[in-house]
């Protein structure tokens, strides 16, 4: 049992919807760990006095979700180099008085394509549906793990040029209505869009135009089998749920907190699907 109690934390507006407490909880209990991790609703406006309080060593670090984490970056005195690249921080803790900046989504987003996809990043193409801030963490992730060509394709074209632009070479921005020329030699198909989340039947692109070889992807986990991977699944192409990401991108955090790094089990998982289908 560690003797240190250390108390961590989510921060989002609204955050009664994160199931981080369930995941943090499960692992403080697993490994005997005496430590809190808590949700705290924190509107933008109240960021800048909560990070204040945390700089005053008020938590060991926290997570910060929707829709406070480009605000959590600029507000933190020291990032790393994912967080510099993504331009935007999920993960934070405190050491010496100041705010160090991470985030691990491109982590949790690599780390879950190598644990149910093994030998993903040898693709050569991929198509990332979507340029908002999760896509930001996929792109950066893709790049560190070598692809030749990452395609951008959003229905707001300014908005992937602006990520393209941000990332550099290997990245190209492209309208929605070339998508199916796009996919046509991709190697990989990320959705990162909304669409398919919870009621939502839509598909965001279609999984014919993919050749047979392709791995499909959604970061939504709300369904666990999105109509997207579903028509993926329905003809052959291999698939990955996005509950791994939100599992493996837990991992640093906590280890960071609580001087313990966790394991993503079967049980964790099993524990969070119940959870969803609960709810």
């Amino acid at each position: 049992m560690v003797e240190a109690v250390n108390k961590a934390f989510v921060c989002g507006h609204p955050i009664a919807h994160s199931r981080s407490p369930k995941i943090h909880g499960y692992w403080l209990k697993t490994y005997g760990i005496d430590g809190s991790y808590v949700a705290i609703d924190v509107p933008p406006q109240a960021l800048r006095g909560f990070i204040e309080d945390l700089r005053s060593g008020a938590f060991a670090g926290g997570n910060v979700t929707l829709p406070n984490k480009e605000a959590a970056f600029l507000l933190a005195d020291r990032h790393d180099a994912a967080a510099d690249a993504i331009g935007a921080a999920n993960t934070l803790w405190v050491a010496d008085g100041l705010v160090h900046a991470s985030n691990t989504d491109s982590y949790g987003f690599a780390a879950n394509l190598d644990e149910n996809a093994p030998g993903w990043h040898r693709g050569r193409i991929a198509v990332v549906l979507g340029a908002g801030g999760a896509a930001r963490a996929v792109v950066h992730a893709l790049k560190e793990r070598g692809f030749a060509e990452i395609r951008i394709v959003n229905r707001t074209v300014v908005r992937a040029e602006e990520l393209a632009d941000r990332f550099g070479a290997r990245v190209s921005a492209h309208r929605f209505d070339a998508c199916r020329e796009l996919c046509a030699d991709a190697d990989l198909l990320v959705n990162t869009t909304s669409v398919g989340m919870s009621d939502d039947r839509g598909i965001p692109a279609d999984p014919a135009w993919l050749p047979d070889r392709a791995l499909v992807t959604d970061i939504v986990y709300v369904p666990l089998e999105t109509p997207l991977l579903a028509a993926a699944g329905g003809r052959g192409l291999k698939t990955v749920d996005g509950l791994g990401m939100l599992l493996h991108q837990a991992v640093p955090g906590f280890q960071r907190w609580f001087g313990r790094r966790p394991a993503v089990t079967k049980e964790l998982r099993d524990l969070i699907v119940r959870d969803i289908q609960q709810r």
